[in-house]
């Protein structure tokens, strides 16, 4: 009995722990806050209007940044109203288009070796000494900017001829 004694505590022990967990899991609610006076101004100018992100021709990748991103943004709102998902010639091509030059993109295969859709795709562009770098997956885009890889590229594994 001495052994079913013991998994009886054991099942005990390991039921509260799991309640213990869950309950630390569990989203509490946030105190509604009673309303306060505040002194807003209501003729309050409106903030200045943004202007449109724009190729800095011989600029550096972080120059370049803010123009990438909405060039690529703009393919991936384009793919998503056409309930599609963009690859890898659709980045390229609006970066080209944008004034990108092709001979300093890498772009990564978007079909798998054995025929389907994968699941991301990377790509790249370098820009005197350092690399604006792409990636589109599971519905979401992300860039940042690196240095060059002693390679001289900005990609790490397979790439793809951009032929297109």
């Amino acid at each position: 009995m001495p052994a079913r004694s013991s998994r009886v505590v054991l099942t005990a022990v390991l039921t509260a722990a799991t309640a213990l967990v869950l309950a630390a899991c569990t989203a509490t609610d946030a105190p509604n806050p009673s309303p306060t006076s505040s002194s807003t101004q209501t003729g309050a100018p409106a903030p200045a209007p943004t202007t449109a992100a724009t190729f800095v021709p011989g600029g550096s990748a972080t120059d370049n940044l803010p123009f990438f991103d909405a060039v690529n943004s703009g393919v991936v709102a384009a793919a998503t109203a056409a309930n599609q998902t963009p690859d890898g010639a659709g980045f390229v091509t609006a970066l080209r288009n944008g004034g990108f030059a092709v001979a300093d993109m890498q772009l990564t295969p978007d079909i798998t070796t054995v025929g389907v859709k994968a699941d991301s795709v990377q790509f790249s562009v370098a820009l005197g000494g350092q690399c604006l770098i792409g990636q589109y997956g599971f519905g979401e885009y992300h860039s940042l900017v690196a240095p060059l890889l002693g390679t001289g590229k900005c990609l790490i594994g397979e790439t793809r001829t951009i032929d297109f």
